[in-house]
């Protein structure tokens, strides 16, 4: 592809516009937008005023005054639309492994066996897993018959056909790059009696997902990726309606009471998806996601998808073929509709050039053991940056100029 091909693809970019909302470093090419989005303008200028205004002049009434009490919801039916799920289904709070936790204690309380079966993927995003672990501990030592089942993603649905009660997975598995099939995999649990939970901490906000249509029971998801919603944003979760009225979940906690400021001793469950509150909100961090949201305004996420793939192939057309990056395995698949909006290579000496790249102004991350990970975030990226990065990572090869030894010196978070 020329450089000539390149340009046309930038200048014919609906999406190149929102590029404008945020506040990426001068000479910084940041592809670890599925790691951590950047920062908008819109989330810089809404903290702010919310400590400053809000915060600082109206303190305590802006629970009522600015609608603070209402930002779960808000913020829930905003990311709604990008997960395909209608109005009452979507909940802002909490962290994906808090939300998890709700859910798949929820899930199990409806269970028809004696016996509580997880079943998951035996790469899942390992904190999914700890959680499921956790809880199947518990209900252990409280006497339940209780197992976590994993299996490699090949052997999927033969562990389906075994009817467990909860089937949890990924919809983009975080090291591959991989997009699992939610319509196909959640039918076939369904017609095996088992409920689904699906992760959607690596689509939200760079694919297409189809909550609603694919008959999903439950999801979660992250908003400090795709979402750009800043670091340790608060994460959401999804009930379909069908299952809101009958929820049971353990963490009771004041913010899910259908009368909070009753202050009763005794637990009722608030009725929709606002049962599954538990503590008061952050509300700054959830403001910067509320405001990072708007950002997504007028986008289909059709354009998302479509422009997510288009900069992958154009980095993976820079580097195919050259003989210079031979070392770099593909572990996404080639096929660009079965991957997210992310391309991952392994590589011996992955950890020193992701720290190369990273001193020379593109930005990626490690994933132990030996990947070099690559998100394609099509908000704010564009394509001649990616084909610059994808040359960049062609002279940090070729030269050896990863082989210093301070590239190799591991930090804390990698």
């Amino acid at each position: 592809m020329t450089e000539e091909d390149i340009i046309k693809f930038d200048t014919a970019d609906p999406l190149a516009a929102h590029r404008r909302h945020f506040e990426l470093p001068a000479d910084t090419i940041y592809l670890n937008g599925n790691s951590l989005g950047p920062l908008s303008t819109a989330s810089k200028h809404r903290v702010r005023e919310v400590i400053e205004s809000q915060w600082g002049n109206d303190l305590i009434s802006s629970w009522n005054k600015h609608q603070w009490i209402d930002l779960p919801l808000t913020v829930g039916e905003k990311i709604a639309p990008l997960i395909g799920a209608a109005p009452g289904q979507v909940l802002c709070c909490d962290s994906v492994s808090v939300n998890l936790f709700k859910l798949l204690a929820a899930a199990l309380k409806t269970r028809k066996s004696e016996q509580a079966v997880i079943l998951s993927q035996q790469d899942n995003f390992p904190s999914d897993l700890y959680i499921a672990e956790g809880l199947i501990n518990l209900l252990r030592e409280n006497g339940i018959s209780a197992e976590l089942r994993l299996v490699d993603a090949e052997n999927l649905e033969e562990a389906i056909a075994q009817s467990p009660d909860i089937l949890l997975l990924t919809h983009v598995n975080f090291r591959t790059g991989e997009v699992h099939n939610m319509q196909r995999l959640t039918a076939l649990a369904h017609d095996h009696d088992m409920q689904v939970i699906w992760d959607l901490s690596h689509s939200a906000g760079a694919i297409e997902v189809a909550l609603d249509d694919c008959q999903v029971d439950y999801a979660v998801g992250c908003g400090y990726k795709f979402l750009n919603g800043g670091p340790g944003a608060p994460a959401f979760l999804y009930v379909a309606s069908r299952h809101q009225a009958n929820l049971e979940h353990p963490l009771q906690g004041w913010m899910g009471h259908r009368q909070p400021f009753e202050f009763k001793p005794n637990y009722v469950p608030d009725e929709g998806i606002n049962q599954l509150q538990a503590g008061t909100p952050g509300i700054l961090s959830m403001s910067a996601l509320d405001a990072a949201l708007s950002c997504f305004e007028g986008i289909t996420a059709d354009q998302l998808r479509e422009k997510s793939l288009a900069l992958s192939e154009i980095f993976l057309s820079r580097i195919e073929g050259d003989s210079t990056c031979k070392a770099l395995i593909l572990v996404s698949p080639r096929e660009a509709r079965l991957r997210g909006a992310q391309l991952s290579f392994s590589h011996s000496d992955a950890y020193p050039i992701s720290q190369a790249l990273i001193e020379a102004g593109v930005v990626v991350d490690f994933r132990a053991p030996n990947l070099l990970r690559l998100g394609f975030s099509p908000l704010f990226l564009s394509f001649n940056e990616v084909a610059k990065g994808a040359s960049i990572l062609k002279q940090i090869i070729s030269e050896g100029l990863f082989r210093n030894e301070r590239f190799s010196v591991r930090a804390k978070v990698t």
